[in-house]
């Protein structure tokens, strides 16, 4: 965990506890208002608001974002979903004070702190260095406090103490304190091991180390063409780099795969492929699965359930935007590819004769998250409000990938579809709670979702590129596959031209696609966790298990479809 050098230091807070795993956690919490702040493991040490309410326990990530020091300003602010702060002890008495809930999606309220009993361990990301003793000075003294809510505002508060001449700013390690107090043992958090562009020593960043090392963000700052910053750029950055040995040089970061420019294709003929091009990413040893695994493992369900939990919608659909352009082959696309496929983006590829393997992987991918989606709601065998909050969560992150917000269409009709389910959409009492208590996200869904999503696959609705990061392909690909369009012949054959006619246009526009999703992604650090989650391959293989997942397409889907019909009516029987 980074300790802030400006503002409280919530370290010494009676309610911060360190290092501490989901689990943990949750076993500490016992009523409903319980809550504690931890540093999470998955999400690199960032911290993370664990409380229990209505009888589960909920985990809200808090998002740090970075500010040039300025005199008399912060330089960082936190934040939970729009309001900020300008440190973690402010956020928390704001919430617990003002009974105001965590997140709009669950309600959640903070009332209650867990206090902290005995040390605080080491965060995850300084277990691998090595104690520094040059670096390590005393924890100033701090004025103990109740644990109650009324008492936050006065918790272990101290006035600034200006550091002594030559002092390092770094954050250091505390030494043991006298008396009854707990003791506080904190490493120093080098530069190498902050996720930001800054990867080496002082010395090799500065011609002269400077007395006061400069401040380096959790966060990607906003560039400075002077556009509104996106949410993109407030999703904290994942700690996944480890130290060098020491006396070796850390060479800058590398400028992600998804921000490089792209290669200048020389003038050359087009040769039709002899083998078709695939997107899908190789097999690797995933971190959330074993090697064998069998369909639909509790354990993972619940990880996944967390992880979701801990990202806020709008960074959820970045990472589902990101893992759509891989499968769609916009982003990631090799030279080699390029040139087997003849055309330079898989927006072009599905066009062409050759581009079947890529629709079927499209349409494959489209119906996997959609039950991924319904699976979500349905695998809620808790109280009516679950099932409830998790609708509410579909909803809001079909808004969020909506054009003119993140704009990923294909990510946009996985959730719909997963929506619109019968399995799902039989649920009465459900959608009944829905529209009582988020009725906000209740007629987002009836009057603009669904028509959209009715208009986009009829061939209609927005496709500009400026709007639009990544077009709904889905209609052209079955279109293209054979499937036949429903209505009566005359409706059908305009759907069909309109269908096309948006086939030519995207393929045409493939470029200012490219460009959309690259100015979306500026600046994004994705969870490595989460993005797995969002693979084709993670969900086949959750779903089906290892041994399943390799079955026929229409075997495993219409396997599910009856698993979800049965978990339906266990949870709304007919009358």
């Amino acid at each position: 965990m980074q300790v802030p050098q400006d503002g409280e230091d919530f370290v010494g807070q009676p309610w911060y506890h360190g290092p501490l795993s989901r689990q943990k956690a949750e076993d500490l919490l016992q009523q409903d208002g319980d809550f504690l702040v931890r540093a999470s493991k998955s999400r690199g040490g960032h911290p993370v608001i664990s409380c229990r309410w209505r009888g589960s326990a909920l985990h809200f990530e808090v998002l740090r974002v970075a500010l040039r020091p300025r005199p008399g300003r912060p330089t960082a602010l936190f934040q939970l979903e729009d309001e900020r702060f300008p440190s973690l002890p402010a956020l928390v008495r704001s919430y617990v004070i003002g009974q105001r809930p965590l997140s709009q999606a669950t309600g959640a309220v903070a009332s209650r702190p867990v206090p902290r009993q005995g040390l605080i361990r080491r965060s995850f990301s300084e277990d691998t260095l090595p104690d520094d003793p040059a670096r390590t000075e005393p924890l100033r003294d701090r004025k103990r406090s109740d644990s109650q809510p009324a008492g936050l505002e006065h918790m272990w508060r101290s006035p600034e103490d200006p550091p002594g001449p030559g002092a390092s700013t770094v954050p250091a390690s505390g030494l043991p304190r006298t008396g009854s107090d707990p003791v506080i043992l904190k490493t120093p958090v080098p530069l190498g091991s902050v996720a930001d562009s800054l990867r080496a020593s002082d010395g090799q960043l500065h011609a002269k180390a400077p007395t006061k090392p400069p401040r380096t963000p959790s966060l990607l700052l906003p560039d400075a063409s002077g556009r509104p910053p996106t949410y993109c750029e407030l999703v904290p950055r994942v700690l996944r780099f480890q130290g060098p040995p020491p006396g070796h040089s850390c060479p800058e970061s590398e400028v992600p795969w998804w921000e490089a420019e792209e290669e200048k294709e020389e003038d050359r003929c087009f040769a039709r492929p002899q083998a078709e091009v695939s997107f899908c990413l190789p097999d690797t040893p995933s971190c959330l699965l074993g090697s064998q695994n069998r369909p639909l493992e509790p354990e993972v369900l619940h990880t996944l359930r967390g992880l979701f939990l801990e990202h806020h919608p709008g960074s959820t659909a970045l990472h589902l935007l990101l893992v759509d352009c891989q499968a769609t082959g916009v982003l990631g696309v090799t030279k080699a590819q390029r040139g087997a496929m003849g055309v330079a983006s898989g927006l072009e590829l599905l066009t062409l004769p050759h581009g079947h393997r890529l629709r079927l992987e499209l349409l494959e991918r489209l119906e996997t998250l959609a039950l991924a989606g319904a699976l979500a709601v349905l695998g809620c065998a808790g109280p009516l409000e679950e099932r409830a909050a998790a609708l509410r969560g579909l909803v809001e992150l079909a808004v969020a990938l909506r054009p003119g917000a993140v704009g990923d269409l294909p990510g946009l009709a996985a959730v719909m579809g997963a929506l619109l389910m019968p399995q799902v959409s039989r649920l009465e009492r459900t959608w009944r709670h829905l529209r009582r208590s988020h009725t906000e996200a209740a007629l987002a869904f009836e009057q603009e979702l669904k028509p959209l999503m009715r208009s986009l696959n009829e061939g209609a609705g927005p496709s500009d590129p400026g709007e639009v990061a990544l077009p709904h392909v889905a209609p052209a690909a079955r279109l293209l596959e054979g499937e036949e369009l429903p209505g009566p012949l005359d409706e059908s054959c305009e759907r069909l031209l309109r269908t096309l006619h948006r086939a030519r246009q995207t393929a045409r526009d493939a470029p200012r696609f490219r460009e959309a999703v690259a100015r979306r992604l500026r600046g994004f650090r994705p969870n490595p966790e989460l993005t797995e989650a969002l693979t084709t391959g993670f969900l086949r293989r959750l779903l089906w298990g290892s041994r399943g997942a390799g079955a026929p397409w229409a075997t495993r889907l219409e396997k599910f479809h009856r698993v979800l019909s049965v978990l339906s009516q266990r949870l709304e029987p007919d009358p």
